[in-house]
């Protein structure tokens, strides 16, 4: 536990300045060109998470300590396989698999390699012996974690079926307002909103709000490709004759459902939150976190944290860790 605790705060220290030197500034220009939905500001915001959130040395104690059966006696080869819609999503995997004690086999997405292969590279020079590779395909592997749309967690079940596996689909995210919200949580329910183009799960794209209020809410989303989606967007919607409310680069759709369309966020209203919280139980197998400050859920997060997670805000509700501390 020790060695991982100083092995990913050291990895920590040294992302601490992502983006501030000629090498790390390249990464990102090939991370970008990757993926044409990363932006440079995207690519930090990540890196930045990471450092704050899952790479401090009291923080990753306190978590580790909560699993004393671990590291694992007997170490597995874990296969990680990685989404690449946001920047560097698949790290926390990573993490988990290392830390536990297992020797974690990388398969990176094609749209988010640049970044984790330089994060692997950082790793393992911090110290050559860390249990971690990219995956060649080959090479036999005791279970795996992997993490893509709900048609690739079909195939995943089918083609890992006799290993343990963590397998996750699609989820998403909703926020509930009081009405009562501040001019800097309804800023942080933007970034809630717009963080990554809205590509990820824990990214809000359906509002509870209470009977006739409607929160002034400004797009954030900087990616043209986001904006291109919008006018599209709207013009199918003013085609259409359906009512909505432009925010000069996302449109609001009164809907009960998760919008299928990105640059679209959907919301609707309710007279009490008992019903709020009787639609979230109904639906929490759809859902990653809830941002509210008014209504209980065991993954609410605070207005401006959704894409801030901590080390045990596991994706899907499911610990990764006890995962890993089974096989």
């Amino acid at each position: 536990m020790k060695n991982a605790i100083k092995l990913f705060s050291v990895l920590g220290e040294r992302l601490h300045t992502f983006g501030c030197d000629d090498t790390s500034r390249r990464v990102i220009a090939q991370a970008c060109t990757e993926n044409g939905w990363f932006t440079p500001d995207d690519i930090r915001r990540a890196v930045k998470a990471l450092c704050d959130e899952m790479l401090q040395e009291e923080t990753l104690g306190r978590w580790l300590e909560l699993y004393p059966t671990l590291p694992v006696a007997k170490p597995r080869r874990v296969l990680v396989i990685m989404a690449g819609n946001i920047p560097l999503v698949g790290f926390f995997d990573l993490l988990c698999v290392v830390a536990s004690g297992h020797r974690c086999l990388v398969k990176p997405s094609a749209k988010d390699s640049a970044l984790m292969l330089h994060v692997i590279g950082q790793l393992l020079d911090i110290d050559p012996e860390t249990a971690v590779e990219q995956y060649d395909g080959t090479a036999p592997v005791d279970a795996v974690i992997a993490t893509g749309s709900d048609n690739a967690n079909r195939y995943f079940r089918a083609r890992y079926a006799g290993i343990p596996a963590l397998l996750r689909g699609s989820r998403q995210s909703v926020a509930v307002l009081s009405g009562r919200e501040t001019a800097a949580e309804l800023s942080g329910l933007e970034e809630d909103i717009f963080a990554y183009s809205g590509l990820g799960c824990r990214n809000v794209s359906l509002l509870f709000l209470p009977r006739g209020y409607m929160p002034e809410l400004r797009c954030t989303a900087l990616n043209e490709k986001y904006r291109r989606n919008y006018l599209r967007e709207r013009a199918l919607l003013r085609m259409c004759r359906m009512p909505f409310v432009d925010l000069d680069g996302a449109v609001l759709c009164e809907d009960r459902s998760f919008p299928a369309a990105l640059s679209r966020i959907h919301y609707t209203f309710y007279d009490s939150l008992a019903d709020v919280e009787a639609w979230l139980a109904a639906h929490d197998d759809r859902l990653q976190c809830v941002v509210s400050q008014c209504v209980r859920h065991s993954r609410r997060v605070a207005f401006g944290r959704a894409q801030h997670p901590g080390l045990t805000d596991y994706a899907d509700d499911v610990d990764t860790m006890r995962f890993l501390g089974t096989i």
